[in-house]
C-alpha cells in the first residue's frame, strides 16, 4: 500500500509568490514546495532565460581544451568524437560533429557498440583512433575514469579531450590534455549537474567564442548553438538530471528549439511521434523521443541514431527515424519478455525485503539493453534498489536503479570485490561481472545496503501530493499556469493532486495492445473527466460503480487529430 502525503506549503509564502508571478495560488504552491519561496527567486526560476547560463570557460580545463582544438583545426588534423550509446552520448556527439564541420575541422565519430565493446573507453577506442588516423579524440559522457585507456591513446600519439559529468574515481585522473567536468575536486564551475551533452554544449560554445577574432560567437555560430539546445534539452530529460538552475534553461530553451527545429533528422523524429506542431513538453522528450533515439544503442549499435541526427536531407532523414521506430517496437517485445522473467524470479526467490533490501537478480540471455529498462520497473513494482545483469554464457553486464535518496552505487561498492567493473551515480550505475560470482554479489551488496539502510531508515512507498482539488476545480485556466511550471523532471516533480468523492460516470475498460491500461470516466456532480490509468489494468476489479473513489493524478492536455483536450493522469486510487 503506498501512502499519501499532502504538501503544506506555507500560505503567507503562496500568497507572495502568487502576488509577485502572477500565478493561480495552486501553482504557486508548487513553487514553494519545491524550495522556491523567494518571490523574486521563483519569478527567475520561471523565466529561465538563457541569459542565466554561466560562462563555459568556468569549467576546468575549458581553455586548455579549445587551444589544443585550435591548433588541430588549423593544422588539418583528424578530430574523433568518442560518445556513448545512450541518449545522452548519442546527442552530445551529434552536436560536437555538426559545431566541428561548421568550423572547418576534420572531424570523425565513434559510438561503442553496447555488446561487443561495452561502456565507454577500451581498446576499441584506440583502435578506432588509428583506423581515422585521428590525433585528437574528445569523449562525450565518458572518460573521466579511462585512465588506462587514455595512457594508451598517448602512447599511440593521440591527444585526449575529457567532455563528461560522472563522478571522478578514487585514484589519480587519466592523462589528458583537458578533462571539462564540473564535478572534477577541483571544479568552481556553479552547477555541477549537467548532463553529458550539456558538457559537449559547452565545448562547442566555448571553441566558438575562442575561434572568434573579438571572443564573441559569430551570428551563423549563434544561430547553430541556438538550434543545437534542441540537443540538449533531449540529453537534459533523458538523463534526469534535477530540472533546475542551467539545466531548467536548457530544457526550457531547447525544448522551444525543438518544437521550431529545421534540422531534417529532429524533425522526422516528431513527425513519426505525432509530436509536429505543438507545444512539446519533459514527458514527450521521455516517454516518445528518448526511446526511440536509445533504441539502437540498447540492441547494438548506436549508429543510426547518430545518422539520423547527422542527416542532411528530409528523405535520408525519414528513413533513419523508421528504422529507429521499428527498433524501438523491437525492444518493447525484448524488454516485456525479460520483465516477466525478472518478476517470476523476485517473486520466487527474493520477496524477503529484510533478506534482499537491494533485488540483484541475473538470467541467462536477457538481453544487455533491456536491462536498466527492467532494473527501473522493478523498482517501481517493488520499491526497492534493484540490479538486472544480463549474462552471456560465463559472463554479464548489468545495469542498476534505485528509489530516492538511496545510493545504489554506494551499496554496489560493497561488493566490489565480485565485479569485473562498475560505476555511475546513486540513482543508476553499471557493472560486469562473471556469472559464478553472482550470489557472492548479492550477498555483499546487500549486506552493505542493510548498513546503508540502518542510517537513512526504511521507508515505506509514498506519493506526495501538492493540493487537495475538486474535480470542478481542474480546468484550461489551472493547467496553462501549471504549464508555465514545466518542464517536469528530476527535483521538479510534475504535480500530482487528490480528488475525493469521485464516482464513475461508466465502467472502466481495459486498454492498449497488451491490455495493460484503464480508461476511467471520472465525475463530481455535472463535472466528468478522462483518466488514464496505465499499467493498472491489474486493479480494474477494485473498481465498481456507485462506489465513492479517491483519485491521485496529474492533470494533462491530450492531442488528437489536431484537437486538444484535458484529461487526467492517474497515479494512483483508493475505493472507499
Amino acid at each position: 500500500m503506498t501512502r499519501w502525503t499532502v504538501r503544506t506549503p506555507d500560505p503567507e509564502l503562496v500568497r507572495r509568490v502568487a502576488g509577485r508571478c502572477n500565478l493561480h495560488e495552486v501553482a504557486a504552491g508548487f513553487l514553494v514546495s519545491r524550495g522556491h519561496e523567494d518571490p523574486e527567486a521563483a519569478e527567475e526560476h520561471l523565466r529561465a532565460a538563457p541569459k542565466g547560463l554561466h560562462d563555459p570557460f568556468l569549467l576546468p580545463d575549458m581553455r586548455a581544451a579549445c587551444q589544443r582544438l585550435e591548433r588541430a583545426i588549423a593544422d588539418g588534423e583528424n578530430i574523433l568524437i568518442h560518445g556513448d550509446y545512450d541518449v545522452d552520448g548519442v546527442t552530445g556527439t551529434s552536436l560536437l560533429v555538426r559545431m566541428l564541420r561548421l568550423v572547418g575541422a576534420n572531424v570523425l565519430w565513434h559510438i561503442p557498440n553496447r555488446l561487443v565493446d561495452g561502456y565507454s573507453f577500451g581498446p576499441h577506442s584506440v583502435d578506432r583512433a588509428r583506423e581515422t588516423n585521428s590525433t585528437v579524440v574528445i569523449s562525450v559522457d565518458n572518460g573521466t575514469s579511462a585512465a588506462e585507456t587514455i595512457a594508451d591513446l598517448k602512447a599511440a600519439g593521440v591527444d585526449t579531450i575529457v567532455t563528461d559529468h560522472h563522478e571522478p574515481p578514487d585514484g589519480p585522473l587519466p592523462d589528458a590534455v583537458a578533462i571539462i567536468n564540473p564535478k572534477l575536486a577541483d571544479s568552481t564551475y556553479p552547477w555541477r549537474e549537467l548532463c553529458g551533452g550539456a558538457v559537449a554544449f559547452k565545448l562547442a560554445w566555448g571553441l566558438a567564442t575562442h575561434l572568434s577574432p573579438d571572443g564573441t560567437s559569430s551570428e551563423a555560430m549563434k544561430t547553430f548553438l541556438e538550434e543545437a539546445c534542441a540537443y540538449v534539452a533531449i540529453a537534459t530529460v533523458c538523463d534526469v538530471v534535477p530540472l533546475l538552475d542551467e539545466n531548467r534553461i536548457f530544457a526550457r530553451f531547447g525544448l522551444r528549439a525543438l518544437a521550431a527545429t529545421k534540422n531534417p533528422g529532429l524533425a522526422a523524429m516528431l513527425d513519426i511521434c505525432g509530436l509536429r506542431g505543438r507545444a512539446l513538453g519533459a514527458e514527450d522528450v521521455g516517454f516518445q523521443i528518448g526511446p526511440r533515439i536509445n533504441a539502437s544503442g540498447r540492441l547494438g549499435s548506436a549508429q543510426s541514431a547518430v545518422e539520423l541526427l547527422l542527416a542532411e536531407t528530409d528523405e535520408e532523414a525519414r528513413a533513419y527515424a523508421k528504422k529507429l521506430d521499428d527498433l524501438n517496437g523491437e525492444r518493447k517485445d525484448i524488454e516485456r519478455g525479460v520483465l516477466d522473467s525478472a518478476v517470476a524470479e523476485v517473486e520466487a526467490n527474493f520477496m524477503s525485503r529484510e533478506e534482499h533490501p537491494v533485488l540483484v537478480i541475473a538470467g541467462q540471455g536477457w538481453h544487455q539493453g533491456v536491462v536498466g529498462i527492467v532494473a527501473a520497473r522493478l523498482v517501481d513494482r517493488y520499491h526497492r534498489p534493484a540490479i538486472v545483469i544480463g549474462l552471456d554464457g560465463e559472463e554479464g553486464r548489468g545495469s542498476a536503479r534505485s528509489i530516492e535518496g538511496f545510493s545504489v552505487l554506494e551499496a554496489m561498492k560493497g561488493g566490489a570485490a565480485h565485479m569485473l567493473k562498475f560505476g555511475g551515480h546513486e540513482q543508476a550505475a553499471g557493472c560486469e561481472v562473471r556469472a559464478d560470482t553472482i550470489a557472492a554479489l548479492r550477498s555483499a551488496v546487500c549486506e552493505r545496503a542493510r548498513e546503508l539502510f540502518e542510517v537513512l531508515g526504511q521507508k515505506e512507498a509514498e506519493l506526495t501530493l501538492d493540493a487537495e482539488l475538486a474535480l470542478a476545480e481542474v480546468t484550461p485556466a489551472l493547467m496553462s499556469q501549471l504549464d508555465q511550471l514545466e518542464p517536469f523532471g528530476e527535483q521538479n516533480e510534475k504535480p500530482q493532486f487528490v480528488s475525493s468523492a469521485l464516482r464513475l460516470a461508466r465502467p472502466a475498460v481495459v486498454l492498449g495492445a497488451d491490455q495493460r491500461h484503464l480508461r476511467l470516466d471520472v465525475r463530481s456532480g455535472s463535472t466528468v473527466m478522462k483518466a488514464m490509468a496505465f499499467g493498472m489494468a491489474d486493479r480494474k476489479d477494485e473498481l465498481a460503480m456507485g462506489k465513492d473513489l479517491r483519485l491521485v493524478f496529474t492533470p494533462r492536455w491530450n492531442y488528437w487529430r489536431g484537437d486538444r483536450s484535458l484529461e487526467l493522469l492517474v497515479a494512483d486510487f483508493s475505493v472507499e
